[in-house]
């Protein structure tokens, strides 16, 4: 359940660790702490976390490189922590895989809500249980996306992407040419609907549009954006 969630906690500053373990420990979640980015490393390799609240700025091995190896052996969600607020540290984020950042000096209060949304979330894909062809691959021309086994491919080519980048992708292949905002995409991709920002869906779709713009630039221009609207995913006619 939710509430055992097991939580690893990794700040250089004590008084920050302190004072996310109070407030995590309130809603009843088991909490471990790193104050650097070997051990948190070590920590997250060696037991199944449900979550991790990573640092950006780490003694040793920092926040993205701890991210970027743990992405190599395990899909943890992991929110990074960063008094860096600008759009280059949270593409780097994204790239190394991070699900969501939260700028300091932060909310307590946002911090948790975050915390919950990912958590509600069975999985990087629980939003496709509701559908009975979730299971399914998605065959459009130029791009394939391989649900079971988390593949994505542009014309015949293989594509790396981070879990939420496959979530994004896969949520908006499900609906083809169906419009979405970006408080959508928000709320269902992300389970945000009070403290999501707006660009983290921006700074996504622009970093999924290059990746497969790289091996295929007719599956990049699959993403479409809808001028004041959102975002959707067009099917070539």
């Amino acid at each position: 359940m939710e509430s055992k969630a097991h939580i690893l906690v990794v700040d250089d500053e004590e008084r920050i660790r302190r004072l996310l373990r109070m407030y995590l420990e309130k809603e009843g979640y088991r909490i471990d702490e790193a104050e650097d980015g070997e051990s948190a490393l070590q920590k997250a390799l060696d037991y199944d976390y449900d979550l991790i609240l990573l640092d950006l700025m780490l003694p040793g091995i920092d926040g993205i490189e701890v991210c970027s190896r743990l992405r190599q052996s395990k899909a943890t969600p992991v929110i990074m922590l960063t008094a860096k607020g600008e759009e280059a540290n949270r593409v780097q984020g994204f790239e190394a895989g991070t699900d969501d950042y939260v700028v300091k000096p932060f909310s307590p209060r946002e911090v948790i809500f975050r915390v919950k949304a990912i958590l509600r979330r069975a999985s990087v894909t629980a939003y496709l249980s509701k559908d009975a062809s979730s299971g399914n691959d998605i065959v459009f021309p130029h791009l394939v996306i391989e649900h079971d086994a988390h593949r994505v491919s542009a014309d015949g080519q293989e594509v790396a992407l981070t879990p939420k980048e496959y979530e994004l992708l896969h949520y908006l292949a499900v609906s083809p040419d169906k419009v979405f905002s970006r408080e959508d995409l928000l709320k269902d991709v992300w389970n945000y609907e009070f403290f999501g920002d707006l660009r983290t869906v921006d700074t996504h779709v622009k970093r999924l549009r290059e990746k497969l713009n790289k091996v295929s630039p007719d599956a990049a221009a699959m993403i479409t954006t809808v001028w004041g609207v959102g975002y959707k995913l067009e099917v070539p006619k």
